[in-house]
């Protein structure tokens, strides 16, 4: 994964954990890597990989299980609810740079309708 030098890297890594649970690259209840699995997967320092599960967690997408190992939630309608937050905001970044250019949001429509 190359990095956003703008951007935390923990922030990085838990959008691309994020993006493979809500489009179920990995499932409700899957297991995921440990932390220092994680933190060689993507090259980062242990404590950033502790840190993405700890925001992550937080944020109720996966769950610790003492002795077990940090799982994905199983609550399938918070998996969605970021899906559906991911996708506004996706339109909304969308929309913003068409004005930038000066497309209007019919002539967007209109573009969208006509790609295959």
């Amino acid at each position: 994964m190359q990095f956003d030098s703008t951007r935390p890297i923990w922030l990085q890594v838990m959008r691309e954990l994020e993006i493979s649970i809500v489009t179920g690259e990995r499932g409700p209840g899957e297991k995921l890597p440990g932390g220092r699995d994680l933190a060689l997967a993507y090259s980062i320092n242990p404590n950033t990989a502790v840190r993405v599960y700890q925001e992550l967690e937080r944020a109720g997408l996966c769950e610790t299980r003492r002795g077990l190992g940090t799982f994905v939630t199983s609550d399938t309608q918070r998996i969605t609810a970021l899906r559906s937050e991911f996708a506004h905001q996706t339109v909304h970044d969308f929309l913003q740079q068409l004005q930038r250019l000066g497309v209007t949001r019919e002539q967007a429509a209109q573009m969208i309708l006509k790609e295959e």
